[in-house]
């Protein structure tokens, strides 16, 4: 069985206010031709089709386009919502899509029933876990508490009791949206953190062939068996070093993996970080090779240059983002207060303003819980805002 592992489309995103429809129209052009010419047998989409709950009309129409040509060409996709879609909404009409072979899984109740295709050494079960937002689907599940380990042991316990069911030797292959233990982040992940965690454990996933994994834009294994397969485009300058993929994987008669293979995106435009004073970035012969790439220049001069942006854009025209970093010793009281939040978290900068009003002493154990949960049910409310819209 040779599957075309993606995930991450994203579609109706910009990078920096750039429209990136042209460039997720040729990824999908690029995805079907791959599917014709390497003979994949499903493809596997694991969330985030689109980047917001209501995408714009020009992102479903191309949805839709899409759609239409992998059913077309005859070969089954199967594909779930990611914590940016709307699973509702993505899955109107999923019935009726079954019968032209694109199975959309967003209902949680629905993770243990799998698609069943059947190659030359038996069945494959194919099953669909959307993203599981633990405060909405805890009951449904009936999860052991409101966490993401807990609710998706909770699937995964339903996935392996109906494989149970199945014949002997059939293969198993789970698509699922969540941050698992060992994957690296970038900058433009959506944060799901509950409680203060938001990594799973791989060992969820044990008793299947194959997990195919969302959420995460960078591709990477945590095992051999469970893998990210990374958004197709870059999404934030943080993935400026990404090569982005999919996943082509083979499973032999018994499961295991008997091939693997990166297939390339198209790079519409190549991303550049540079860094060091306004008069180096212009002149340095070194840097002639992103002069048509994207760019995010960080400026250390001491003091701010006039007219940065300007400048900059004479020789990099394609300068989307500017920052300022100055040259100066840690303790300096001038010190950025972008600065002095980079890296920590809404909760931590919560605990760091309680510290301050109180003159250095932190919160309590109990009052970090009540921060905790004020965060994850503001992050909640706003799930369920957006999805209900």
């Amino acid at each position: 069985m040779r599957m075309l592992h993606t995930s991450d489309w994203h579609l109706g995103r910009s990078f920096h206010r750039v429209p990136l429809l042209d460039a997720q129209a040729a990824f999908l052009d690029h995805l079907v031709a791959t599917v014709q010419q390497r003979e994949v047998d499903v493809v596997l989409v694991s969330g985030d089709v689109y980047d917001r709950a209501v995408p714009p009309l020009t992102a479903v129409e191309l949805f839709d386009r899409a759609l239409h040509r992998l059913a077309a060409i005859g070969v089954p996709t199967v594909m779930i919502s990611g914590n940016h879609d709307s699973a509702r909404r993505l899955g109107v009409g999923a019935g009726l899509f079954d019968q032209a072979g694109i199975h959309l899984r967003t209902d949680p109740e629905s993770c243990a029933t799998p698609v069943v295709l059947t190659d030359a050494h038996g069945d494959v079960a194919l099953y669909g876990l959307p993203y599981l937002e633990p405060a909405l689907v805890k009951d449904t599940l009936r999860a052991a508490k409101a966490g993401h380990e807990a609710v998706l042991t909770a699937a995964m316990d339903r996935v392996r009791a109906d494989l149970a069911t199945r014949p002997a030797g059939t293969r198993s292959v789970v698509l699922a949206h969540a941050f698992v233990a060992g994957g690296e982040p970038s900058d433009s992940e959506r944060d799901i953190t509950v409680g203060g965690v938001a990594a799973v454990p791989a060992g969820v996933f044990d008793g299947v062939d194959y997990v195919a994994l969302g959420h995460l834009h960078g591709s990477q294994r945590v095992t051999s068996r469970v893998r990210y397969s990374g958004s197709p485009l870059a999404y934030s300058f943080s993935e400026a070093d990404h090569r982005k993929t999919m996943w082509l994987i083979e499973l032999d008669g018994s499961g295991a993996i008997a091939a693997e293979e990166r297939i390339d995106c198209p790079v519409e435009r190549p991303l550049a970080r540079l860094r060091g004073r306004l008069d180096t970035l212009l002149e340095d012969p070194a840097l002639d090779r992103h002069e048509h790439a994207w760019v995010e220049a960080t400026l250390t001069d001491p003091v701010r240059p006039a007219d940065p942006m300007a400048r900059l854009s004479a020789r990099f025209p394609h300068t989307l983002s500017l920052v300022f970093d100055p040259e100066r010793p840690p303790e300096d009281p001038l010190a950025s207060y972008a600065q002095r939040l980079k890296g920590r978290d809404d909760h931590q900068i919560a605990e760091d303003f309680v510290a301050h009003v109180r003159g250095g002493s932190g919160p309590s154990d109990p009052e970090r819980t009540v921060l905790r949960a004020a965060f994850d049910d503001v992050r909640v409310d706003e799930t369920v805002r957006e999805v209900s819209r």
